[in-house]
């Protein structure tokens, strides 16, 4: 089918607009592991380094949808291993656990993800000063340049996440590489207010670390074949936010209250 005939075509608009809200979707994972990662850094160089992680999805995402063939055969198995579980009648395995090289990635993405995290929520909570002298120049560069590789592994991740499910809701390429062109430019445009939203709130910092975990197990269980529905990831992310949001509104309101008491 041609461009004319999808640009006519209602059916391909449907699907347009349904797998660009399942890009977006998708993208919130990754935006708040840039955002995380980003505020990090001297304030200088937050949003350039933001705007350099969302240039990598984008050209991950469009490199990928370039190669479909080789993106669909990362879900052919690769490897088996034999469940040590319940056994058959003549003392076999009942059943082995098969590996492709999507689930490879998916667990080593989750494993980073739960690694990152925990590291983050420790720094939180139990902050060390580091004392060391060194040069601070070099250690921006180096601060910078580690949260460019990061964002980078993590990127990869999820770019093949979301290339395989554009791949399962359309055939199209015309249709994936603009919903992915356009999740991708909402990514752009909401990566500084999310980040600058993070960084004021330090609760939500770690509402967010969170998050991270949850999507890391939920990664980590993927890859091993047990798959969670997504629609109970985002819903459960959607009432802890919710919950944050009113925790917010009582401390703010609380101060206003007591000076009126106080008068």
């Amino acid at each position: 089918m041609d461009i004319a005939a999808l640009v006519a075509d209602p059916a391909a608009w449907a699907a347009l607009i349904t797998l660009v809200v399942m890009e977006v979707v998708l993208g919130i994972d990754n935006l708040i592991f840039i955002s995380i990662l980003s505020n990090k850094l001297p304030e200088h160089q937050r949003a350039r380094t933001r705007r350099i992680g969302i240039a990598l999805a984008l050209i991950m995402r469009l490199a990928l949808l370039s190669t479909l063939a080789f993106i669909v055969g990362l879900t052919q198995p690769v490897f088996s291993l034999p469940w040590s579980g319940p056994v058959g009648a003549h003392g076999e395995p009942s059943f082995e656990l098969n590996f492709s090289w999507r689930d490879l990635i998916l667990i080593a993405g989750g494993l980073f993800l739960v690694w990152k995290a925990t590291v983050e929520i420790h720094e939180k909570v139990d902050p060390v000063p580091n004392h060391k002298a060194a040069d601070p120049k070099a250690q921006v560069i180096t601060n910078a340049g580690a949260a460019i590789f990061q964002i980078i592994m993590i990127d990869l991740v999820f770019s093949i996440d979301s290339i395989l499910t554009a791949v399962g809701m359309t055939d199209h390429l015309p249709i994936m590489v603009t919903a992915v062109i356009i999740a991708v430019a909402v990514m752009l445009i909401a990566a500084d207010p999310l980040a600058n939203f993070i960084d004021k709130n330090p609760t939500v910092v770690m509402l967010a670390l969170g998050f991270l975990l949850m999507i890391g197990a939920v990664l980590i269980a993927d890859g091993f074949g047990v798959h969670v529905p997504k629609g109970y990831i985002y819903a459960a992310m959607a009432f802890s936010a919710g919950v944050e949001i009113l925790n917010m509104l009582v401390r703010r309101k609380k101060p206003a209250v007591e000076d009126k008491t106080l008068h």
